[in-house]
């Protein structure tokens, strides 16, 4: 049904009027509407009938359509030519919602697979997929199955029917037809981008674009909007000049070739040839003779496509030495006759060929047309007419040089010769010189529409207009416009940058040198807050706030506006600059140009930088002020930017600085949109300037990087691929970020004294972000290649050492030979030779010499990790098409790449990872040593879970080991006794067994605890490879676990073996005096019974004295030898010589000067050398000093602490002294020593401390002897129990039932004692795995940040002074108070408690039952089967066993059933008294003191900082390098000026930075630099921010008076930006610092 005129005339109406557009646009791009079929009857006939010369192309001269069979008329009003070609190229969908450019640019399985189409569905995709590679080879669309179609080249047998056989080619498309279906099926920006990389393939691009459907064709102008030519016509061929321009926007002359009716002459082979010389032919244009080129076009007829022939200046190789565009209308003239028109009235000349002259020529005699007509004809065909030809001619006023006819006496090259000099003179003496620009408005009159004619698209431009309009000169438009980004921006930079390197500090105090830097900083920041947003800004804003399509446009608008005339005025600043060159003597002159030439440039890049500046300028003004609130919606604006495929200026090339607010908001914003699919994977490119790397990356990824324009890039810029569902698998990310870089060694740069810095810092940033890193080489450049490679070296041993490991792909650009990738071997392994010499360098300069070569550094081969790609372009630009090689060659690193990223050791980062990620790598750059300088939370983050998960299985070891101590503690106590079960019978082979099992076990766990070390290390979450420098540390803090928990299980063995020794000998005294006593007791009942016989009655008073005169008469006949107590001073005495013993003959020796029983008897007083004394006094004025008697008394007062808390443990469990006690006291001074690192113990020292600690240790380990001995005397144990005796006695001389009082007092005495025990025993690692659950102890850091965070609370000097002068004292208070304060809360230790007793009182219900089925009537039998059920579990007091057995006639049935009894009633009793002691209590009756295992998770190594003695917070404790999070002030441990006595404010993360010496145990001042020189375990990372060290700050300032009373000192001077600080900015200081 077709479209009557008034309709028609009414759309254009509506499009021209900007009204109406959607519908018209879908009209355009195919949208369905029913069209009239006025095209003519198939002749598809003809194609028989053409010439077999070699330029013939039967398509040419075809009308046709299709040549499909003709269809019903049902189907016909069903489906139209464009709706079946669509389904069936599978664009039926994409026919109303466009492809995207983002879809096309989404990494899918089609972009990594070499599988070609296999049906016609696959034709689009695969040709889009060669052509955003600008692969030259993208027009042959072949599929799979119809290539295979060709029975004769199947069949080995000789059969001529199938060699005459026609292929079937019914399935094939025409490319015109995939290419004109496309266009139809995308938008606008997908359009344009199609036009541009087939520009670049040399591929005529669509001028006038068909729909046959509507009968309506489109002007592609926008799709043409974004092609830049440069090229070199005669009038510039002496200066050696150049034009580069936007295509649409040049004057050049037009030539256009059309059909009239059929012609045998090929027309676009023809044009090929004209517009290639006889090296260099191309295919431009699309002919039969090309893959598919002779498929019936189907919808591709009316397509009008243009070319460019651009001369490059040299006469031997020009074809036309002036540029010229070139159009081909497909299809006869008759069937397109307002294309025609079109052309005759925008060209110079119209070419039209032909084989008959009939009525249709009247089409060429229309007087309007501002065309000259040629007309090409072919003699040799047989409906050439030569009277036709004249009639023709006479009509048209034509002349000879006006008709071109191919005779048989002409050959091919002299017929193409012909045409060109027809051209060239049109070239020469035209007038008619349209821009495209310019024909938009003759397409609206003809009906034509016009791509750009939307509401949206001239909204954009309008915007962008009003913007660029004001652009007079440059530098002062910037100045004007975009002020931020200016000298305060890079004023800015400067003062960032010196606040971490302190290069100008000189004498001046650290802290008052940075506090004024942050002031100056802050009135930078407000001079940029007082600037009003400009009028240009204000539009930008403006425009990339409009939603949808029209910001889109606005910001393509805008690039090519800036591009124009940023182009403009570089041509003739380049020319004026080469003019200046001629003469030496415009030096002066030379330098202003080439000052011009860098301000000249002005992209859109430079609006986005100050939208940055504004939104930074606008976080430091008050949450509550409107530009704040008006400016907040920046990130979010420039993250769906990201999203639509705009690139973020990742660091700004000419500050040289990241705007990290700006920069982190943005992608945090990113974050928020995409979550949660928000995996990156990164690929970045390195180089020297001007070797492709742009142009690498928009090829492989088919992207737009800026390569133009005279603009080299500057900085590094971001964008985002989206990765496909199909691929996610495979990389595991949503999105790729791609990242370009400006290229080092940078010719502008190279002038500037810190160009190398500048390109180090780039490289160590760019490859810090990477997954992969791009490493590109040009060949021609190959004299910079050592240069660059030291610097990427430097990058990726930084890297290395930070737990980072990017891959790499080392790229040599311009190799083109085949077999450039073996003849290299030689060049491949020189350059590694190169690469590893550069690594000893690097290494040495970055003082980590233990990395010897490149593989150190990173997982790299020469074999793998090169790759060759050939020259970018096959032949001569202008007209060069891009090297096919070269596309093929960057698809397979394209290939090799993804599969790299998709065999990544570790999960991807997320976004905000990312973030965090490059700002502490932009911190750490600042710095000038980096690999000391770097802190990344991130890598804190991954080192904490780390430690967390460590903490969690080094516990699970030691836990089992407390149980199974516990296990051998009751094996052997009940060793010898009737609860004993092993059938040895000596103790020293029980012991060696035991130690035997512990080693066995032991060895078990350790391997346990390595393999999940190893397994959580090959995990590719939690970011594990950040932390697997720190794996070995791990591991052998395992191995040296198991090897403390050994030593430790063996002298809890030795102990225990010793004092059950020790009771062995009274147990055997204790029974002895007891059965002595019992046999008395029985004599003395059948004394009195045959008293009773003879019938005198015996009261209980008769009895009370017979037993008493007995029990003095049996202990008279008894033996007790005397309990002489050990000399404990001697034992100490002898260990304690032993130990110093290997200190040298001095330590002896003054060990002999004094008694041990003299020492310990006053308080400890650490006494000053006279070298400590000397330093002191030699140490200049600028020197800070620590008072050496305040770091000594500390340290010794420390120590002493630790050791009396040993020895009260000790004391408190009532056993008699081992030797082994005063060997682990020992052992702990030793230890704690060694760690120490503020105070080199000398001799004296380390002497005079022991004797204090051992005399006092001796002195109470006597008393705990001597008390042992009294308690457990057998004349005292005996009448201990003598009332129980006597009772016991009346009770059998009586004859009463004792079942009820035995059962009662084997219940109280023996049997409750053992399960309060039992109990007590496991409470204590309960206590320790639920505090350990708890946040502040889940990592040693966290506690750091609570106690740090309480103190604030407390806000008392007094607890800051002793946290800080005595530090393990503090914690270990805090550790108890909550843990007290944690369970007094709750009922958790009852829990506790009683969970343990139900699990103890069930193994005693279990034993009675076994007791009573294995005893008949023997109650003795019953107890020790009794007690040997329970004899691995309870230890069964033997004193009160031995006395409950004595005199004891109770029936065993009648005492199991009331011991059944009192057991239940035991059960409650203890229970209520769990619940009702306080849990302070509970604490001192634990064997394991949970606030001392918890204190010795978080002293972890118990390092402390050389300078304000923080300790050490890294994890594990075998850790070979120490770091603390919160560095403070030195002043706070008593650092004071020598001369002025004031205390110091230097803090060491800002002191390592500065210039600033120190001194330790020598005279000689040591620059703090070099501080790893003395300290080379320590890590102290610079740190420039102002607010780290706030929390210090804000205590020091706060408390500085009472700090300088304490410490005997004059107040410190504080910086005045310190008074400023509050209390809520100092608990954000902790935060960030310690627990983010």
């Amino acid at each position: 049904m077709e479209e009557s005129d008034d309709e028609f005339y009414e759309c254009m109406a509506d499009w021209s009027e900007g009204q109406g557009h959607e519908r018209v646009l879908l009209n355009d791009c195919g949208a369905p509407s029913a069209a009239s079929q006025d095209e003519e009857p198939s002749t598809s006939s003809s194609v028989t009938q053409a010439t077999t010369e070699m330029i013939s192309d039967p398509q040419d001269e075809e009308p046709s359509t299709s040549v499909e069979p003709a269809a019903s008329p049902e189907q016909e009003t069903s489906v139209t030519q464009l709706e079946s070609l669509l389904k069936d190229l599978g664009l039926e969908d994409h026919y109303t919602e466009k492809i995207s450019l983002g879809k096309v640019l989404q990494i899918d399985k089609r972009t990594i697979s070499d599988e070609p189409p296999k049906c016609q569905s696959d034709l689009p995709w695969y040709f889009l997929k060669k052509l955003m590679m600008v692969n030259v080879t993208a027009r042959n669309v072949n599929t799979e199955c119809e290539s295979a179609k060709n029975p004769a080249s199947d069949n080995t047998e000789l059969n001529f029917d199938n060699l005459l056989d026609i292929t079937n080619t019914h399935n094939m498309v025409n490319p015109l037809d995939i290419i004109t279906a496309l266009f139809l099926c995308s938008d606008v920006f997908l359009q344009q981008e199609l036009t541009l990389k087939m520009s670049m393939c040399q591929f005529s691009v669509p001028l006038l674009l068909p729909n046959c459907d509507t009968n309506v064709c489109t002007l592609m102008l926008w799709a043409m909007r974004d092609i830049v030519k440069k090229y070199r016509p005669q009038s510039v061929l002496e200066s050696k000049g150049f034009v580069e321009a936007r295509i649409v926007r040049s004057e050049l002359p037009m030539i256009s070739f059309v059909r009239l009716g059929e012609c045998s002459l090929s027309k676009s082979k023809i044009l090929n040839m004209i517009l290639s010389n006889s090296q260099q032919y191309h295919d431009t244009f699309v002919h039969n003779d090309m893959q598919c080129g002779d498929r019936p076009r189907r919808i591709s007829n009316g397509l009008t496509e243009m070319t460019w022939y651009l001369p490059c200046g040299n006469e031997n190789i020009d074809i036309f030495s002036e540029p010229v565009a070139v159009a081909n209308l497909r299809g006869d003239i008759a069937s397109f006759e307002t294309q025609f028109y079109f052309l005759c009235q925008t060209s110079a000349a119209v070419f039209v060929f032909f084989d008959k002259l009939d009525h249709k020529c009247e089409l060429l005699s229309n007087k309007n047309h501002k065309a000259q007509i040629f007309l090409v004809g072919n003699h040799q065909s047989k409906n050439f007419s030569i009277h036709a030809l004249k009639k023709v001619a006479t009509q048209l006023d034509l002349t000879n040089k006006n008709i071109i006819i191919k005779t048989k006496q002409i050959n091919d090259a002299d017929f193409i010769q012909s045409l060109r000099k027809a051209v060239n003179n049109v070239i020469e003496n035209t007038k008619m010189r349209m821009p495209i620009e310019q024909m938009a408005d003759i397409s609206k009159e003809l009906g034509i529409l016009v791509d750009e004619d939307c509401r949206e698209c001239q909204t954009a431009k309008r915007n962008a207009d009003e913007i660029t309009a004001q652009i007079q000169d440059t530098f002062k438009y910037k100045e004007s416009q975009l002020p931020l980004q200016g000298k305060i921006w890079k004023e800015l930079t400067k003062l960032e940058k010196e606040q971490f390197r302190l290069q100008n500090l000189g004498s001046e105090n650290i802290e008052t040198y940075k506090g004024g830097l942050q002031r100056k900083q802050e009135q930078l920041r407000k001079q940029q807050s007082s600037h009003d947003i400009s009028d240009a800004m204000t539009c930008f804003i403006s425009a990339i706030t409009c939603p949808g399509i029209e910001r889109c446009y606005f910001l393509k608008w805008l690039r090519m506006n800036l591009d124009n005339q940023s182009r403009e005025k570089l041509s003739d600043l380049r020319k004026q600059y080469k003019d200046k060159c001629k003469d030496s003597k415009n030096k002066d002159a030379i330098k202003v140009i080439d000052r011009e030439l860098s301000n000249s440039s002005l992209g859109s890049e430079h609006f986005f930088r100050e939208m940055g500046q504004i939104y930074e300028a606008s976080v430091f003004l008050p949450v509550t002020d409107e530009s704040r609130k008006q400016l907040q919606d920046l990130p979010k604006i420039c993250a769906g930017l990201l999203l639509d495929g705009f690139p973020l200026e990742l660091v700004d090339g000419d500050a040289s600085n990241i705007p990290l607010t700006w920069v982190k908001d943005v992608l945090a914003q990113l974050n928020l949109l995409v979550s949660p699919y928000n995996k990156i994977l990164v690929v970045t490119v390195l180089g020297v300037q001007s070797t492709g790397k742009s142009t690498l990356l928009n090829t492989m990824f088919g992207v737009q990087f800026a390569v133009s324009s005279g603009r080299c890039t500057r900085g590094a810029f971001m964008l985002l691929i989206r990765v496909d569902e199909d691929v996610k698998e495979v990389l595991n990310c949503d999105f790729l970020v791609i990242i370009d870089t400006e290229g080092l060694k940078s010719p502008e740069l190279a002038q500037l004294d810190d160009s190398h810095e500048h390109d180090n810092e780039l490289a160590t940033l760019v490859v810090g972000l990477s997954d992969i890193t791009i490493i590109n080489i040009a060949m021609e450049n190959s004299t910079q290649m050592k240069d660059i490679l030291q610097i990427v070296v430097h990058a990726f041993l930084r890297m290395k050492e930070v737990g980072k490991k990017p891959k790499s792909q080392f790229v040599h650009q311009n190799v083109s030979d085949v077999s450039a990738d073996e003849n290299n071997l030689r060049e491949r392994n020189m350059l590694l030779e190169q690469l590893n010499e550069m690594t000893r360098a690097a290494a040495k300069m970055e003082k980590k010499e233990e990395n010897k070569c490149f593989t150190d550094v990173m997982d790299y081969s020469s074999e793998t990790g090169n790759r060759y790609i050939p020259g970018l372009w096959n032949g001569n630009p202008p007209m060069a098409p891009v090297n096919a090689g070269y596309s093929e060659a960057v698809y397979q690193l394209k290939k090799n790449i993804i599969q790299l990223l998709g065999n990544h050791e570790t999960s991807p980062n997320d976004i905000s990872k990312f973030e965090s990620w490059m700002s502490s790598l932009w911190e750490a750059v600042k710095h000038e040593n980096f690999i000391f300088s770097f802190r990344n939370s991130l890598v804190a983050e991954a080192y904490m879970r780390l430690c967390t998960e460590f903490n969690k299985w080094e516990w699970e070891v030691k836990e089992s080991m407390y149980q199974w101590g516990t296990y051998a503690e009751t094996t052997i106590s009940n060793f010898g006794t009737l609860a004993t079960k092993s059938g040895i019978t000596d103790l020293n082979q029980l012991v060696l067994t035991l130690k035997n099992e512990a080693s066995t076990k032991l060895s078990k766990l350790e391997n346990e605890l390595l393999e999940k070390i190893k397994k959580y290390f090959k995990q590719r979450d939690n970011h594990v490879n950040l932390v697997e420098r720190y794996k070995q540390e791990f591991v052998n803090s395992a191995k040296n676990l198991r090897k403390d928990m050994e030593s430790s299980v063996y002298s809890q063995l030795t102990v225990v073996k010793q004092l059950k020794e020790g009771m062995t000998e009274l147990d055997k005294i204790r029974r002895n005096h007891t059965e002595e006593i019992e046999m008395a007791v029985c004599v003395l009942i059948d004394k009195c019974r045959k008293s009773r016989k003879k019938k005198v009655q015996m009261s209980d008073t008769e009895l009370d004295k017979e037993f008493e005169k007995m029990w003095d008469q049996t202990l008279n006949k008894l033996t007790f030898s005397e309990q002489r107590p050990t000399d404990v001073f001697t034992s100490v005495s002898h260990y304690l010589r032993l130990n110093l013993f290997l200190k040298g003959s001095h330590a002896c020796e003054l060990l002999s000067q004094k008694r041990l029983e003299d020492c310990g008897k006053t308080p400890f007083k650490y006494k000053v050398t006279r070298f400590m004394e000397a330093l002191k006094h030699v140490a200049s004025n600028i020197l800070p000093v620590q008072d050496p008697l305040t770091v000594g008394q500390n340290l010794a007062d420390d120590i002493i602490v630790e050791c009396t808390e040993y020895v009260n443990a000790k004391v408190q469990k009532l056993n008699n002294y081992s030797d082994v006690y005063i060997q682990e006291i020992l052992h702990m001074i030793d230890k704690r020593l060694e760690n120490n690192q503020n105070i080199k113990a000398d001799k004296e020292f380390e002497v005079s401390l022991k004797q204090h600690i051992c005399g006092v240790a001796a002195t109470d380990f006597q008393k705990m002897h001597n008390n042992f001995l009294q308690e457990n005397d057998p004349y005292r144990c005996l009448n201990k129990h003598k009332e129980k005796f006597c009772k016991d006695f009346k009770d059998v001389f009586n004859k009463r039932d004792q079942s009820e009082k035995k059962a009662e007092e084997f219940t109280n005495q023996c049997l409750k004692p053992a399960v309060e025990n039992f109990v007590y025993s496991k409470l204590g690692p309960d206590i320790i795995r639920e505090m350990k659950a708890q946040p502040q102890f889940i990592a040693r850091i966290y506690t750091q940040y609570e106690i740090l965070l309480d103190l604030l609370s407390k806000d008392s000097h007094t607890d800051y002074l002793r946290y800080i002068c005595s530090y393990e004292g503090y914690v270990k208070d805090w550790i108890l108070n909550q843990t007290v304060k944690h369970f007094t809360k709750g009922s958790k230790a009852f829990e506790f408690e009683d969970r343990h007793l139900e699990t103890s009182i069930g193994s005693v219900h279990d034993a009675i039952s076994k007791a009573k089925k294995k005893t008949s009537d023997d109650l003795k039998t019953f107890i020790k089967n009794f007690c040997q059920e329970l004899g691995d579990t309870l230890v069964i007091p033997q004193d009160a066993l031995g006395a409950f057995m004595i005199l004891n006639k109770a029936n065993q049935e009648q005492f199991a059933h009331w011991f059944t009894r009192f057991v239940k009633d035991m059960e409650q009793n203890l229970r209520q008294k769990f619940k009702s002691t306080d849990f302070s209590m509970k604490l001192e009756c634990l064997d394991i003191k949970p606030q001392l295992e918890l204190f010795s998770q978080i002293i972890g190594c118990g390092k402390q900082c050389p300078f304000c003695a923080v300790a050490c917070v890294q994890g594990g404790g075998s850790h070979t390098e120490h770091m603390a999070k919160l560095h403070r002030p030195q002043g706070l441990s008593g650092y004071r000026r020598v001369k002025s006595g004031k205390l110091v404010t230097d803090i060491c993360t800002s002191s390592v930075n500065s210039d600033k010496h120190f001194h330790c145990t020598e005279t000689k001042r040591h620059p703090y630099k070099k501080y790893t020189d003395f300290f080379p375990d320590w890590k102290i990372p610079p740190d420039g921010s102002f607010e780290a060290s706030n929390y210090w700050k804000y205590v020091m300032a706060r408390f500085n008076d009472k700090f300088a009373e304490a410490h005997g000192a004059e107040p410190a001077d504080i910086p005045s930006t310190w008074k400023w600080i509050t209390r809520a900015q100092a608990e954000e200081s902790l935060k960030q610092s310690l627990k983010n």
